[in-house]
């Protein structure tokens, strides 16, 4: 593709520093990010290599959705323009708790190097300098001990790496995404018919999926119905934390858009997904939900239940709640909420497993 963008040599530079620079590596574990061009054109697509390294004696496991060794399924990087966050386009996916054979394998020395394609899966269409970092934290980043998919809160990220995009809109403009969320939340908080339609989704399907939805409807509402109560017991505090007036105002507002969108959004509930995991959605694209295999396969109340992987998917809409996919599973999610409660209240399963409540509690 041609290359409209002026050749900053100032720049260049900085970036080829940047890029072979590498942050504290926790388990001695580093990773890299290295763009393959530095000065790109709006047609060019912003392509990096990520290198993960083992720099320790021992066998490390990584956690396979959070490299893009297996393609990009998650919001891996941290992406900013002239310092301002770049919105993630792609899917956010609810999976089973992981076990071992949900961890990548490095061994001591080894390093393991994979391209990845930005632009379809973050909005990079406005011009200016973009920083581009890997970075994710969880306790479930990496396997501690055989069969123990759970450990510290590590946090694995790379030194940014900068690329300066000639992109379709002028520096300091707002991209089309950018004005599209902005409709989209102008319109979420504008009253509006509820409706359930359905794509790709066979009639026992439909009757199904309209069951599902009358579960999560019934806990949002029971969610919402905790919080605005405004006592707050263990019900919270084993998914959500110590509660602090900040955290809990979150949480509040979380569940009454969320019991909101049940009641009163538009909802599209697509079946033809064939991967394993329960579901997934595009933030920016509300309020279509794509339920997968084990979605058919869960009860329909209580732990993992097809109304909750409803509520975790409604979370995930930036027009909701917003959420993000920190840990999965009962157990991740309740150390998250001892570990570290500012992730607990951004956390998808955190809400699903507050709104199924099981076993419960007050």
């Amino acid at each position: 593709m041609s290359l409209k963008g002026i050749w900053k040599s100032a720049l260049g530079m900085a970036a080829l520093a940047a890029a072979c620079n590498v942050a504290a590596a926790p388990k001695g574990v580093a990773v890299t990010v290295v763009p393959e061009k530095n000065a790109l054109g709006q047609n060019d697509d912003v392509v990096v290599r990520v290198t993960i390294t083992n720099n320790s004696g021992a066998p490390q496991y990584i956690m396979k959705a959070r490299t893009p060794f297996e393609g990009m399924e998650e919001a891996l990087f941290d992406i900013r323009r002239d310092g301002q966050p770049v919105p993630y386009l792609g899917a956010h996916i609810k999976r089973a708790a992981p076990t071992r054979a949900d961890y990548f394998l490095l061994k001591p020395g080894a390093s393991h190097s994979v391209k990845v394609e930005l632009s379809a899966l973050y909005d990079m269409s406005v011009s200016g300098d973009y920083q581009i970092s890997y970075k994710q934290m969880s306790p479930q980043l990496f396997l501690d001990a055989p069969g123990d998919a759970g450990g510290d809160n590590a946090t694995l990220v790379s030194a940014p790496a900068s690329v300066w995009i000639d992109g379709r809109f002028a520096r300091g403009q707002k991209s089309q995404v950018m004005l599209d969320i902005e409709a989209m939340k102008q319109a979420a908080a504008q009253p509006s018919a509820a409706s359930l339609s359905f794509s790709r989704c066979t009639t026992t399907q439909q009757t199904t999926v309209t069951q599902a939805m009358s579960a999560g409807s019934a806990m949002a509402s029971d969610g919402d119905a905790y919080m605005q109560r405004g006592v707050i017991g263990t019900r919270y505090t084993k998914w959500f934390g110590t509660n602090t007036s900040t955290r809990v105002a979150t949480v509040k507002s979380h569940f009454a858009a969320i019991k909101d969108a049940f009641a009163n959004k538009p909802v599209t509930v697509d079946c033809g997904c064939n991967k394993t995991y329960y579901a997934y959605v595009y933030p920016t694209q509300p309020y279509k939900i794509y339920v997968c295999k084990a979605f058919w396969a869960a009860p329909m109340t209580g732990t993992d239940s097809k109304g909750g992987t409803l509520v975790h998917e409604m979370s995930h809409f930036n027009v909701v709640a917003g959420t993000d996919d920190h840990v999965y599973g009962q157990s991740g999610a309740a150390s998250l909420a001892i570990s570290n409660p500012d992730l607990a209240v951004q956390n998808a399963d955190s809400h699903e497993y507050f709104g199924e409540n099981t076993p419960a509690l007050n």
